[in-house]
């Protein structure tokens, strides 16, 4: 077995929570998300913690705007355990409405500027949020009263008359933080609702607090690095790799408003970026720039990714390109507050189809239809335990009853677990194609399918057959007009099983549809077939 022990990963014990979990715990701590951004205040005062273009922000300013956040929150009414949602793009003051409303006590919803009026609509209903700060021009998407009656404060960015965000930072903070339990909601994420309607998953300081600790020792993270949120800060990607882990650590965010490959890499060049987590076609991306080369990218050590495999040649190119970076797979959830495996930087190469090891404290295993264990090796549903773990979901007992057993999440993912550890993800139980009895993941076929140099990205689906009752189908992305699918076909022939090969390939050049939480709607993609 291979395990983090060559690490400093920080002293653990087992301790009971959210009921009658046993759980590792890190030993020391901070209590919540509040303490840990007070202590990156202590730690590193002068030193940055916020930039997005010209502004910049040290940990001082950070953390005494923060208060002011909460002293203007508590102005209007608003005390520990509320719900207030944002509804903002990657920018400053994301970060800062999130720091005031955990000392204050509050709980954050956070809403994906990609959702449209019902979807918020439902997501301020459900959680009964009694305040949202919003971008100006999304005002239209702002649900009307009669939709959430709980909804009393509406705060744009700006505004010609009323209150505007502003506002909130008027007054310094004179009150005390909030007492805060650890097992607290700090945050609500509502899940995709690819299937039936999103679930609020309740994100504990405790969870937060624990996630940030395992990306700081497992990536090696100090307060001289510069971590880039060029993913939507509003996914749990970005507010726990991002935000939070750089609170852990005092270091700098870099916040770009939104993923330009050719604008990134002059970002990451010009603020010395040493860290990232992105998905790999935006790795991808990176390479088809003709100008990577004349961009200093020295800084740059981990490149962290998840969502999809890295292909084998996009590995190669990056070593040639950015010789200095690391690249670090890890695989999670929004329900286990982003990371639940990470690949040791040292092991990738090695270890190409793994999404790693379990994090620090996380226990994996793979079990049957009938929640039995299976052997090392053998393919079943991923369900993973740890501090890492939400306790549930939001107003929603049945789902949360329906999804943890014993403390185990039921990923939903088919997957195996080697006999020295690492994890490797197959596939959705549901985006299984199964053609006439053989079982084809889609992860496999998209995999040899990114290797190709024209190929931005893919989705594997299945298309009906009377026959055969599933066949595979390709939806692939490209910017070359000239690429024939049949050049494709023969790549996945040359390294797959026969009837691993897509029979058909849709060639374009718009992106794939996604959710708001970034996730490829393979559903709305197989709804075309039909």
């Amino acid at each position: 077995m291979i395990d983090w022990s060559n690490y400093p990963i920080p002293d653990m014990r087992l301790e009971a929570h959210f009921g009658d979990r046993i759980i590792p715990a890190f030993c020391d701590r901070p209590a919540n998300l509040w303490q840990m951004v007070a202590e990156a205040a202590a730690k590193n005062p002068g030193g940055e913690a916020l930039v997005a273009g010209t502004r910049r922000m040290t940990w001082a300013e950070v953390a005494e705007q923060s208060a002011r956040v909460a002293a203007g929150l508590e102005k209007l009414g608003l005390k520990a355990g509320d719900r207030i949602a944002m509804l903002l793009g990657n920018r400053i003051e994301f970060v800062l409405t999130m720091f005031g409303a955990a000392r204050l006590g509050l709980v954050t919803v956070v809403l994906s500027t990609r959702q449209q009026k019902p979807e918020i609509a439902y997501v301020l209903a459900d959680s009964g949020a009694k305040l949202i700060v919003y971008e100006t021009e999304l005002t239209e998407r702002v649900p009307d009263a009669a939709a959430v009656p709980d909804l009393i404060h509406l705060i744009p960015m700006t505004a010609t008359s009323g209150l505007q965000f502003s506002d909130l930072t008027e007054h310094a903070c004179e009150d005390a933080p909030a007492d805060v339990s650890e097992e607290d909601t700090c945050l609500i994420l509502y899940t995709s609702g690819t299937t039936g309607r999103p679930k609020g998953a309740m994100l504990a300081h405790f969870n937060i607090v624990h996630s940030s600790i395992v990306y700081e020792a497992c990536m090696g993270l100090t307060s001289a690095d510069r971590s880039i949120a060029a993913v939507p800060l509003a996914h749990v990607t970005g507010v726990i790799a991002n935000i939070t882990t750089m609170a852990r650590c005092a270091g700098a965010l870099i916040i770009v408003p939104e993923f330009k490959a050719a604008d990134f890499l002059q970002v990451v060049a010009r603020e010395r970026a040493t860290q990232t987590v992105m998905v790999p076609a935006m790795y991808n991306l990176c390479l088809l720039q003709a100008d990577i080369e004349a961009c200093d990218l020295s800084a740059w050590r981990i490149g962290g990714y998840g969502g999809a495999p890295m292909p084998t040649a996009t590995i190669e190119r990056l070593a040639q390109k950015v010789p200095g970076l690391k690249l670090v797979n890890a695989y999670g959830a929004t329900e286990t507050t982003s990371p639940s495996t990470i690949m040791p930087p040292e092991l990738t190469a090695a270890n190409l189809d793994s999404v790693g090891l379990p994090c620090p404290g996380a226990q994996i295993i793979v079990v049957d239809d009938q929640g039995r264990e299976l052997p090392r090796g053998t393919v079943g549903e991923i369900w993973i335990h740890g501090g890492s773990i939400i306790k549930g979901y939001w107003n929603n007992a049945k789902a949360t009853a329906e999804s943890f057993t014993g403390g185990f999440w039921h990923s939903g993912d088919l997957g195996s677990i080697d006999a020295q550890g690492f994890v490797r993800v197959f596939d959705r139980q549901k985006d299984m194609i199964n053609r006439g009895g053989h079982k084809i993941y889609s992860a496999e076929v998209e995999s040899v399918l990114a290797a190709h140099p024209d190929v931005v990205e893919s989705a594997i689906i299945a298309r009906p057959c009377p026959v055969l009752g599933e066949r595979v189908h390709a939806v692939v992305v490209t910017r070359n007009p000239e690429l024939e699918s049949h050049v494709l076909r023969k790549l996945c022939a040359t390294q797959l099983s026969d009837y691993k090969v897509p029979e058909t390939v849709e060639l374009t050049n718009e992106p794939l549809p996604r959710n708001a939480n970034g996730k490829v709607m393979k559903k709305l993609l197989r709804e075309r077939l039909q």
